[in-house]
């Protein structure tokens, strides 16, 4: 695994976490249904999380089914969360790991209670207000305070290739909710196919993004 094939966020403190989003890997046929696509990348998916020293974690993901439900990780345990976008967690023995191929991948980092969590977010989950939940429920189970909630945005489709700007509703809801530090580069996954993968530039034949994230 090149190391310009993982993309990291410059406002998720190295301090408090350890996180990566994986870009396209080159050299592998993803173009194939989701279930595929995920086993011909799961062996350098694995290599990524090693090589950010969390191999050893229990590593917890999501079904995620365009939904707003949001899962509590407590039990260090590899699991996948039925009909669930979203993780939060404050157990420092659990990896985070939501996938994308268009969607948007939102990291929350809470640097004081030492918590986190990822959501998946596409047209759906972003009606139907996925982030926002996902804030509250960090808020009532870790007592995160919205002002010292870190989010970053991941690379997503955008218009024109998409109807709508929802990484741009991500952000309106995240600081409805009293959220200041909101970050996102504004990356276009279907302007970038080189880099990234793309279900709508791809018609759905094509790999997932992984976004990873735990407590240092």
């Amino acid at each position: 695994m090149e190391n310009s094939d993982i993309e990291q966020f410059a406002a998720l403190p190295a301090e408090v976490c350890r996180h990566a989003f994986v870009r396209r890997v080159p050299g592998i046929d993803v173009s194939y249904d989701k279930a595929e696509a995920l086993a011909r990348l799961d062996a350098v998916h694995r290599d990524v999380r090693d090589s950010l020293g969390l191999g050893a974690r229990a590593f917890v993901t999501a079904t995620q089914v365009h939904g707003n439900s949001v899962a509590t990780v407590s039990a260090a345990t590899d699991q996948c969360f039925p009909d669930c976008d979203g993780l939060i967690t404050n157990n420092p023995e659990v990896c985070l790991g939501i996938y994308v191929a268009d969607c948007c991948a939102i990291y929350l980092v809470d640097p004081i209670r030492r918590a986190v969590g990822l959501v998946h977010s596409g047209k759906k989950g972003t009606e139907l207000g996925i982030a926002s939940r996902a804030i509250a429920q960090m808020q009532k189970e870790f007592g995160t305070s919205s002002n010292d909630l870190i989010v970053q945005l991941s690379p997503c489709i955008r218009p024109p290739h998409y109807e709508i700007d929802f990484a741009a509703e991500i952000m309106r809801q995240c600081r409805a909710a009293g959220v200041d530090q909101v970050h996102d580069g504004g990356i276009c996954t279907a302007c970038d196919l080189d880099h990234y993968y793309s279900y709508r530039a791809e018609k759905g034949r094509t790999g997932r993004m992984l976004a990873l994230l735990a407590i240092r």
